[in-house]
């Protein structure tokens, strides 16, 4: 018997029915997971460096990767790559992470290697928050406009892969030293200061603390000291005028660290991780691994017993003298060919 057009085929309309209930289930579950699963907003006020940046950045160039300051009453001239009147933000410290974005790549020179912030209120004006990213002509020789207390800007450097490393020139080989720029700005300074002297009379090595038995190779130590581990020397050439360096920062002593005694111009390299000094030392830079051995040479040179503020200490019988030197960039080298 032939159906009527309004009969109703009882499986066609279960079929349809399952395929409704089916496509609302699979709606429902979308929208549960999509809500779950959607990534979160993580970025910071500035808008242009977010935390898994930061993360990223950390686990490449370790505690030194938190860092970013620079130096107040100071301008830092060169040309800009972004210009401060369109790129405003509350503090330096956001300033100087914009440039650091900026200079994160390992597949070329950096874009921005140096910032300029305004950040005070009523001096600053209409300045106020301003944030110009400039690339430097030679970021070793920074064009500094002005310094003083009448200088409104905050200014800082940035050094990429590969960037501002000086050798510390002694006749028992050069220690490449990587400059942290970002942790400890006036120290770096006073150091590049020095790279604009022929010689540095005065400079030089004059205590060395082996690692004895207590530590092995790679700083790892048994007991503590001492001995020390550790090689201490002075950075003042002299007859020049040396202005005490204010703490900056200060992370647990490593293998390799190079850091103040007190303010300075008295400094060390560390032959082993001192976790037992905490946080007591301004570290400006941090000798490249490879080096360590001429750091190891040096510690294992004659010494002589001495007592100083009642801490019995092995002075070198012959200090050893050391230059700061420039080092070339893997581009310098490859420009010149050599």
């Amino acid at each position: 018997m032939p159906r009527r057009l309004n009969d109703g085929d009882p499986g066609r309309s279960t079929a349809t029915a399952l395929l409704v209930i089916g496509l609302i289930s699979c709606l429902i579950v979308y929208a549960v997971f999509s809500t779950v699963l959607r990534p979160q907003d993580r970025r910071i006020d500035s808008d242009v460096f977010t935390d898994s940046e930061d993360h990223d950045r950390v686990a490449a160039d370790g505690d030194f990767g938190r860092c970013c300051r620079g130096v107040d009453n100071l301008e830092l001239w060169g040309p800009a790559v972004k210009w401060g009147t369109d790129f405003k933000f509350n503090s330096s410290e956001e300033c100087c992470k914009a440039c650091k974005v900026m200079c994160s790549g390992s597949d070329g020179p950096c874009l921005c290697d140096s910032w300029v912030f305004c950040g005070n209120k009523e001096a600053c004006g209409s300045k106020f928050g301003e944030c110009w990213l400039k690339k430097q002509k030679d970021v070793l020789v920074p064009d500094r406009q002005e310094g003083g207390q009448k200088v409104l800007w905050t200014s800082g450097l940035i050094f990429g892969q590969g960037e501002g490393i000086v050798g510390f020139e002694t006749e028992h080989g050069v220690l490449h030293v990587k400059l942290h720029p970002e942790c400890a700005p006036h120290s770096v300074y006073y150091i590049l200061s020095l790279l604009t002297l022929r010689h540095c009379a005065g400079c030089q090595f004059h205590r060395a603390e082996s690692r004895g038995s207590y530590w092995d190779s790679e700083g790892d130590h048994a007991p503590y000291g001492p001995p020390y581990a550790m090689i201490q020397g002075i950075l003042k050439p002299e007859g020049n005028m040396f202005s005490p360096i204010p703490t900056e920062h200060c992370p647990t002593i490593s293998h390799g660290s190079v850091a103040w005694v007190g303010s300075g111009p008295e400094f060390f390299i560390s032959l082993a991780n001192h976790h037992e000094w905490k946080q007591s030392y301004t570290v400006f830079g941090s000798v490249l691994p490879e080096d360590m051995e001429v750091a190891e040479r040096i510690a294992g040179l004659p010494t002589s017993s001495d007592v100083w503020n009642n801490v019995n200490v092995s002075v070198l019988e012959k200090p050893v003298a050391l230059t700061v030197r420039r080092m070339k960039t893997g581009q310098e080298q490859e420009e010149t060919g050599s």
